[in-house]
This record gives structure tokens, sequence and C-alpha cells, in this order.
């Protein structure tokens, strides 16, 4: 089980230079700040346009899109559905726990894990892609609907064309659909900035766990627990059943759609809730939590359905 544990102690290891700073002085609240801010303008739509600007799309738009689609838009549901009846949040809280209890690590924890397991990478894509794509650009359009205070349809209809990350993704689509290639010189400072992406998220994800105490965040436990327990216990059995009982799967792609709806929370969720200020306890210890709950889970899907 060597390459799982290796892909989510990276992860922590990160998270914990970043702690470490906040508590030597070195990142607080403005730090943690403007790091959210590069990344959500700068280096995370930069290391997305790269990633499908170089993916393949007859592999992303196969018959892993519409399991990836169908088991996140399960749980995202379900998590609706809890807060509608009991928690009753605002929209933009609500949009962010879903997502917290959907949205997947699929890049620097699905890459590794999916290479050990499977020996490829090949179910990585499609859940960026779906997620990138789909999720992201809905949940940043609740958002911003949220923040403007009012729906619109100019609103609704040039929310694509001003968020950074949903335009990097579009244009790499555009892009490897008509097979372009971008020479060297532009390539590689395009992968020098994305390359900056994860190590920036983590940092700033570490700096903000400064002076938390889990479960103690303004009255969120049930809403943190709730996605917690969607994103490490329900997800995979979503994508299990969904994966085994209406699409047939062979063994090797179901354990390969199992081990994605089993990864952690991604980083991505804490920095769209700290872009714009909402629901980032739930974010912030949702991401914490089901990667403290990853390993054992990863490991017990590869002993269960590996052999």
């Amino acid at each position: 089980m060597g390459g799982v544990l290796v892909g989510l102690a990276v992860i922590g290891a990160v998270i914990a230079v970043g702690y470490i700073a906040a508590r030597c002085g070195l990142g607080g609240e403005p730090t943690v700040s403007a790091l959210t801010r590069t990344a959500f303008f700068i280096t995370n739509p930069v290391l997305l346009f790269t990633v499908v600007l170089e993916s393949d799309l007859t592999v992303v738009f196969s018959a892993y899109v519409p399991l990836a689609l169908a088991t996140a838009s399960a749980t995202a549901l379900l998590y609706v559905l809890a807060s509608r009846l009991w928690f009753r949040r605002p929209l933009a809280e609500t949009a962010i726990g879903a997502m917290a209890s959907s949205y997947v690590n699929a890049n620097n924890i699905g890459i590794p894990i999916t290479l050990y397991a499977l020996g490829d990478a090949t179910p990585v894509a499609p859940v960026l892609l779906v997620q990138l794509l789909l999720f992201a650009p809905v949940v940043l359009t609740l958002l911003d609907f949220s923040a403007a205070g009012r729906v619109s349809p100019r609103l609704l209809l040039s929310q694509p064309f001003r968020n950074p990350m949903i335009i990097a993704s579009l244009l790499g689509v555009v892009l490897a659909a008509f097979k372009v290639d971008l020479p060297d010189p532009v390539m590689a400072p395009l992968t020098l900035l994305g390359g900056a992406a994860v190590p920036v998220v983590l940092l700033a994800f570490g700096m903000s766990l400064h002076g938390t105490r889990m479960l103690r965040s303004g009255g969120h436990t049930a809403e943190i627990l709730t996605a917690t327990a969607l994103k490490s216990a329900v997800m995979p059995a979503v994508a299990f059943a969904v994966g085994h009982f209406l699409f047939n799967l062979d063994h090797h792609m179901l354990l390969g759609v199992v081990l994605m709806a089993a990864l952690p929370t991604a980083q991505n969720v804490f920095l769209f809730a700290g872009k714009y200020g909402r629901g980032v306890a739930v974010a912030r210890e949702t991401v914490l939590l089901s990667t403290a709950a990853a390993a054992p889970s990863l490991i017990l899907i590869v002993w269960l359905l590996a052999g």
C-alpha cells in the first residue's frame, strides 16, 4: 500500500509546513488571503489549462465521464437535502458543503494512487474534467449570485467569462480538441507557474489551521461531519453501486472508479470558500478530516477490489 500512503504523506507534509510557518509568525490572515488570491487568479488557472490541454479527450469523454458525473451529483444532492431539512444554511454555504462532499482531490492525490493501484492514471482526467467544466462552474456561479445578491440572465451568461479557472479550462478543451501543440517557449513558463498551484493552496490551507479548534468552528459541527461522512464513505459506496449494477464495469474499471470516489476533498474547495468568504470552516475541516480518513479507506478498497 506504499503508493497510497506516499501520496497522502506528501500532501500532509506541505500542509504541515504551512502550519509551522504560521506558528512561527511567517503567515497570518493577510498571507493566507494573498496566497489564496494568487492561486485563484494565476497558478490554478494555469495548471488547469495545461492539464486539460495535454488530456486525451477521447479517453476523457469515455464511460468514466457519466460515472463521475452520476456519482458526484448523487453525493452532492444528498448534502443539499440534508442542508434543506436540518442545517437550513444559505445558498452559498450549502453550495460549499455540497462541493466538499463530492469534489475529490483528483490531481495531486489521484494521479499517484491510480498509478500505484491500476498501473495508469486513466480515471483521473475524466474526473478532473467533470469537476472543472461542470461542478466548479455551477458552484462558482452560485457563489457569484450570492455575492451579487441577485440572479439575472446577464450574470448567468457572463459568469463563465469572468472566472479565470473556467476560462482556462475551456480554452484548454478547445486547443486539445484541435490538437494544438504550443511551442516549448510558451509551455515552459506555463508549466512552471502551474507547478506552483498545488503547494500554494496547501501552504495557505496549512496556515489557516493555526489557531483553529477542530469541530468548534461557529456551530458547523453537524455540517462538517455530514460532509466528511458523505465524502469518505457514501461517495465510494455510490460509485461502486453505479459502476457495478448500472454500468456493469469490468473489475479494472470498477476499481478505478471507486478509488477516485474515495479520494479526500480537494483543497480547491477551501480555495473557493476562502475567495468568497463563505463556508470556510466547513471547507477547511472537511478537507482535513477527509484526508485523515482517506488512508484507511483507500487501503481497504484496494484490498477488497484489487484481488
